[in-house]
């Protein structure tokens, strides 16, 4: 059991590292030919920090571990919600975009409630490949939705000239280690996950809720507390929010394109925990002062995520 934790902090680290050197080559290889910055960060590097979620639901599906599929992603939202958006707001309140309150925090209440009429629009409970290309449709719409808001707002930027000093061997080794990176990484996290789970007499879906989604969020979490404290707070929030909603219409939407996901009922009381916290989140910034999660609420969001951890441990082992 040693040797199994050992590998998923090897595996973490790995899909960490591989989502930085995915991101950086990809990143070097679209200013080489004078891609926007603005369309780089809203495509490639959003996508890259969802990497570590998409190998370990891609692995667990394409391996028969369908639980763990579905309880990263869950759990990864009920993390980045509760635990990084709480913390994030907790260490200075965090003030909303007019257009986060109206349309982004609406759009991922809208796909939890799709992902959960996918999960149970049957007596098989499978997300099919035809739900999983409709999820892909709107992770498709999402990336041109939020090129479009660049534009309008003018924060569109050129590319900077540098492309002297870009080597385009350098960025395709980068691209080749980062994916090796994190095929082995998955891989893994996902074999010892289950080792451990089963050894421990512990349900897939506990662990994946838990250690495997708490985990996979780390490069959220990093990014989210750094601009935090560095008062970026619109990618703090904007890095939570496009987060749940990729994790949703790119990482279960390719997983069940692929291979069909069984899903288990047991996850829709966790994707309502969710729904309640999101909406709740779409209701704060009326309540006191206009578009801003205070202190108190992000204090209260974080101990509603470890009352959550800690009743999940709890039915387990009761």
């Amino acid at each position: 059991m040693i040797f199994d934790f050992l590998l998923i902090i090897i595996g973490f680290a790995l899909l960490i590292k591989g989502a930085d050197f995915l991101v950086d080559g990809a990143s070097s290889v679209a200013k080489k030919f004078h891609i926007p910055e603005i369309i780089i960060g809203l495509t490639i590097v959003s996508v890259g920090t969802s990497m570590p979620e998409l190998m370990v639901s891609l692995t667990s599906a394409l391996e028969g571990y369908s639980d763990m599929a579905i309880g990263n992603i869950v759990g990864s939202n009920i993390s980045n919600l509760f635990f990084i958006l709480g913390a994030c707001a907790a260490i200075r309140p965090l003030k909303f975009k007019e257009q986060t309150v109206r349309l982004e925090i609406p759009i991922v209440i809208f796909l939890t409630a799709l992902l959960y009429i996918f999960g149970n629009n049957g007596n098989e409970n499978i997300i099919t490949k035809p739900e999983g290309f409709i999820l892909v449709v709107f992770c498709i719409l999402f990336i041109i939705y939020n090129i479009f808001m660049a534009k309008k707002q003018g924060l569109q930027e050129e590319t900077e000239s540098s492309d002297k000093k870009v080597s385009i061997l350098k960025s395709i080794f980068n691209i080749v280690v980062g994916i090796i990176a994190l095929k082995f990484g998955g891989d893994f996290v996902v074999n010892s996950a289950s080792n451990i789970a089963t050894s421990l007499g512990v349900s897939e879906k506990v662990v994946s809720l838990t250690i495997v989604a708490f985990s996979t969020s780390l490069p959220e979490l990093i990014t989210s507390i750094n601009a935090t404290f560095k008062g970026e707070i619109d990618m703090a929030i904007g890095n939570v929010i496009g987060s749940n909603i990729f994790n949703i219409v790119l990482i279960i939407g390719v997983t069940a394109l692929i291979n069909p996901i069984a899903y288990s009922v047991s996850y829709n009381k966790d994707i309502v925990i969710f729904m309640i916290g999101m909406i709740a989140l779409g209701i704060i910034p009326f309540l006191g002062e206009k578009n801003k999660i205070s202190r108190w609420s992000g204090m209260a969001y974080v101990v509603t995520y470890f009352s959550y951890m800690a009743s999940l441990v709890y039915v387990n082992l009761v």
